[in-house]
């Protein structure tokens, strides 16, 4: 059947709900060219104002699905299990929970993103390891994922075309915050990535696009329905993102704190948080284990050995993960005064480390893998006056001024503040 485009704007604008159809024929049209920008422009705009109902945000995200190439998984033995974070500051957990996951001999094949912003991407962080790749043909794909049970690459070009198109829209026209647009563009390239079960880190706080629990809340609870409708098993974990994740901001250095991590070195906090969200993809592979289990294989170096393995087997140089470059410049961020830090805004040191290099700002910028920040103090920690806080190294030309701008926002205090990681989980 034929529609107008104008007749479902005005539908969705006046609050009645678009039937499967209806959806398809939209999401169809655009990707085909047919349905235009300014058209989608409004209907996005409608969606802003009116939302959408579960079946209609399900009936988006598998149209989104079927403009686009679907992986088939089938081949590999196993249920094969995904996780996905919608974003964060100092975020290396892919790279540690996804070889400990591996390691229990439960295939992870992954398809992970890049950082723009304040927000890292996986991609970035491990093509920072020299000559690994992380562009292979979707044969060699799920061939290493049958052989190592592991393998993280790039998305493709060719999954969910719509999203892609939609997305972009979205970001010059002031429709991105809207929950059903973000679930469906997640949940679209999880499914069409053919995973069997998928763990959702949905990050909440100043470094996290959620910024608060109730919009977490909603968005989370929105993609765990969205899976179980198309029969994915899905959970989704509400993390905080007040402060950074780990003790380091930056490619490189991220891959370092990781490798410490799986050495057994690393803080407790992140080793804690790794070994959580392990044994909840564990159990969605059908495999129960006991934290100390978990444990075991991430400090013990079974996960260590999943990781070199995955890095020989994508062409990188393994004994390049252990080493980082000096930077040209270095500068150590002090205290003013003595006390408890109380805040450390995450997006403010991710846009600082930003600015040093570790990220982008637009797609086409090009980054340095040795900058970034390696944090000496938490929320919670004690600081007394002069004490180092956060050393920040760049190769460019970053004014300490722009460092020094932080006193602003770093808050030192006579109260020991607690964080918790996981917040809550949504099954």
């Amino acid at each position: 059947m034929t529609y107008r485009m104008v007749d479902l704007i005005q539908k969705k604008r006046d609050g009645l709900e678009l039937d499967k159809e209806e959806i398809y024929w939209i999401v169809n049209g655009y990707a085909a060219g047919t349905v235009p920008d300014y058209q989608m422009s409004a209907f996005a705009m409608a969606l802003y104002f009116q939302g959408m109902t579960t079946e209609e945000t399900t009936n988006l995200t598998m149209a989104m699905v079927g403009t686009g190439k679907q992986v088939d998984l089938s081949s590999i033995k196993g249920i094969k299990v995904d996780k996905h974070s919608t974003g964060g500051v100092g975020d290396k957990v892919s790279i540690i929970l996804a070889p400990l996951v591996a390691s229990f001999d439960v295939p992870v094949a992954k398809m992970s993103g890049r950082g723009l912003g304040h927000t890292g991407g996986t991609i970035d962080k491990l093509e920072s390891i020299t000559n690994f790749k992380t562009e292979l043909t979707e044969e060699k794909f799920i061939q290493q994922v049958q052989d190592l049970d592991l393998a993280i690459i790039s998305q493709t070009d060719d999954l969910v075309k719509a999203d892609k198109l939609l997305y972009a829209l979205r970001d010059v026209t002031a429709t991105v915050d809207i929950i059903p647009l973000i679930a469906s563009s997640i949940m679209s390239k999880k499914i069409a990535a053919g995973a069997d079960a998928i763990l959702l880190d949905v990050t909440v706080g100043e470094g996290a696009f959620m910024k608060t629990i109730e919009d977490a809340r909603v968005l989370a609870s929105t993609m765990v329905e969205l899976g179980k409708a198309v029969g994915r098993d899905t959970i989704a974990v509400l993390t905080d993102m007040q402060q950074p994740l780990g003790m380091t901001i930056g490619n490189k250095l991220e891959i370092i704190e990781s490798i410490e991590v799986m050495q057994g070195k690393g803080s407790e906090e992140l080793t804690e948080f790794i070994c959580h969200l392990a044994k909840i993809m564990l159990s969605l592979a059908g495999l129960e284990k006991t934290g100390a289990e978990i444990r075991e294989n991430l400090v013990s170096g079974a996960a260590l050995k999943k990781f070199e393995e995955l890095v020989a087997a994508q062409g990188g140089v393994v004994e390049n993960i252990y080493e980082i470059n000096p930077t040209k410049h270095s500068y150590e961020f002090k205290a003013d005064l003595s006390g408890y830090i109380e805040t450390l805004p995450a997006d403010k040191l991710g846009i600082l480390a930003m600015k040093a290099g570790a990220g982008r700002a637009t797609k086409s910028d090009k980054i340095d893998f040795d900058a970034g920040i390696v944090l000496n103090k938490k929320i919670g920690d004690q600081v007394e006056e002069g004490e180092t806080i956060f050393t920040i190294y760049y190769n460019n030309d970053l004014a300490t001024s722009e460092i020094e701008e932080l006193k602003n926002h770093i808050n030192i205090g006579n109260q020991k503040k607690e964080i918790k990681e996981i917040l809550e989980i949504i099954k």
